[in-house]
C-alpha cells in the first residue's frame, strides 16, 4: 500500500511542478516593451562593449523603451529621436532603480 501511495504523491508533485513551470515562462513572453525615462545624459550604443559605436544621446528624462535586461551592465533599448527608431543598448545606470 505504501508503494502506490508513494507513486501517487510522485505524480501529483510532478504535476504541480510542471504547471507552475508553464504558468511563469508564459508571463515572461507576454511582455514586451517597458517604458523608461533616463535619470542622467546617456549614449545608445550599437553593441556592449567600449568599442562599439555611439548611436546617438539620449538627453535626461527622454523615454525610452528598454526590450530586454541583457546582463549586468546593458539593456537592450529602442530610442525614438527626430523621427527615426534606433536600436542598441544602454547602461543600467541611466534608468532609476525599482
Amino acid at each position: 500500500m505504501s508503494k502506490h501511495l508513494l507513486y501517487a504523491t510522485i505524480c501529483c508533485l510532478l504535476a504541480a511542478c510542471s504547471t507552475a513551470k508553464d504558468e511563469s515562462s508564459g508571463k515572461r513572453s507576454n511582455q514586451g516593451p517597458v517604458a523608461f525615462n533616463t535619470v542622467v545624459d546617456c549614449t545608445l550604443y550599437d553593441g556592449m562593449t567600449k568599442t562599439s559605436a555611439q548611436l546617438t544621446t539620449v538627453t535626461s528624462g527622454t523615454e525610452v523603451q528598454v526590450m530586454d535586461t541583457v546582463d549586468a551592465h546593458f539593456v537592450k533599448a529602442r530610442v525614438t529621436k527626430d523621427g527615426k527608431t534606433l536600436n542598441g543598448y544602454m547602461y543600467r545606470t541611466c534608468f532609476p532603480q525599482k
